[in-house]
């Protein structure tokens, strides 16, 4: 018997340590696909990052009353923002000027056309809301001609509106996933204080020449057509070049006032909800979306490396700690006005914060809130003009104003 109770015992021995066994394999292969999802997941993110997209519809048009000129659309964060904004649909019309809301619920709001519509418009209900406003140079009523940048990679159309006496002019640059159209916005204010406008367009925003890959380097590489038409302006006759950058903008305006040849006659940046360190977007999209951390890390070194550009197809590494302002703060030489909202909601104001904090003999910075990413102007249009021809006028660079002796 006890030989018999021996042989059971030893018998059982085994079983836990092949359930073990088991088990372990189980995990391995379990934390194999968690890795193996977590990359590609990573590797979609990064591609997602440098590839030029189509306008999202991101409400929807619930009513459409063409007798009282109003529109009902789903409510989201910024279509019941105050304010006067655009509206992009397909049928009859496929853009809307917006006006102030007249009403809203739990899930709806109503605002204002701006654009009359006919009683025969026909629309689609999906739609994208947008800080646009101005759809095209003609809306402001101002002198203006079509113009040819020539860059490294090819001629990239601008829109020239001439004013003053022509020695003052600025730059601006239009943000990830639009057009010039996106700067129209400030151009009656930089007329009226006799600065000549220049709103140009860069590799592969689907108005200038496309790149070998055809993706962003998300200023990396787009600064050099920018860089272009400061030289263009040069040869114009401006002798004080102002850099104003929308979003994506600002962070190629920023590798514009590092990296130029042209330096010298650079006077004054002024950024709009401005990118100054991608790492602090892309985590912070990431975390919008409910990205784990380490896949957004993941996602940020491939596009930083040479194997992770490869399986990308961005057409080479994101150089991140040259594009990082902050880490570069003491190279600045420019002094820099910076426009954000607290509520910004898609580049979050960490790092204009942190930019002001680093140099803040050279940064000054107006702090928005409730207003959502580049939406500062369509929000308070009067608070936004004030803001930047108090500063141009405090730095001399209006020309019916000359330079104060602090300016100097």
């Amino acid at each position: 018997m006890v030989s018999s109770r021996r042989a059971a015992a030893g018998g059982a021995f085994p079983a836990p340590a092949s359930a073990i066994r088991v088990l372990i394999t189980v995990l391995s292969s379990a934390l194999s696909a968690v890795l193996g999802l977590w990359a590609l997941t990573a590797l979609r993110m990064a591609r997602r990052v440098v590839t030029p997209a189509a306008r999202v519809a991101d409400t929807q048009i619930l009513d459409l009353d063409t007798t009282a000129q109003t529109i009902r659309l789903s409510k989201t964060e910024d279509t019941a923002l105050p304010g006067r904004y655009g509206l992009f649909t397909r049928g009859s019309e496929p853009y809307l000027k917006l006006g102030t809301v007249l009403a809203e619920d739990a899930d709806s709001v109503t605002r204002k056309l701006l654009t009359h519509i006919g009683a025969d418009a026909r629309l689609d209900s999906a739609a994208a809301f947008s800080g646009w406003y101005f759809d095209h140079p003609s809306d402001l009523h101002l002198p203006y001609t079509p113009e040819l940048i020539g860059s490294g990679i090819g001629p990239c159309p601008a829109w020239l509106f001439p004013a003053g006496e022509g020695d003052v002019w600025v730059i601006q640059v239009h943000g990830r996933g639009t057009t010039r159209a996106e700067c129209l916005r400030a151009v009656p204010l930089f007329h009226g204080l006799g600065i000549t406008s220049l709103v140009v367009s860069y590799r592969n925003d689907g108005e200038a020449p496309r790149s070998r890959a055809g993706t962003y380097a998300l200023g990396a590489t787009e600064w050099r057509d920018v860089d272009a038409a400061v030289g263009f302006a040069r040869r114009r006759g401006a002798k004080r070049i102002i850099l104003m950058g929308w979003s994506m903008g600002g962070a190629i305006a920023l590798q514009v006032s590092l990296n130029s040849a042209h330096r010298d006659r650079i006077a004054a940046l002024i950024l709009d909800s401005p990118v100054v360190d991608w790492r602090v977007v892309l985590d912070y999209q990431a975390g919008m979306m409910k990205v784990p951390a380490p896949v957004s890390s993941l996602a940020i070194h491939a596009l930083e490396t040479d194997w992770g550009s490869a399986l990308v197809h961005s057409g080479g590494r994101i150089p991140f700690d040259r594009l990082d302002v902050i880490a570069r703060a003491a190279e600045l030489r420019h002094p820099i006005l910076i426009l954000h909202s607290d509520d910004d909601g898609f580049v979050p104001s960490d790092a204009s914060h942190d930019l002001l904090v680093a140099r803040p003999d050279l940064v000054r910075m107006e702090v928005f809130e409730v207003a959502r990413h580049t939406k500062l102007w369509n929000y308070d249009q009067e608070r936004w003009s004030s803001a930047i021809s108090d500063w141009l006028d405090g730095r001399g660079l209006t020309p019916q104003e000359q330079p104060s002796e602090d300016a100097r």
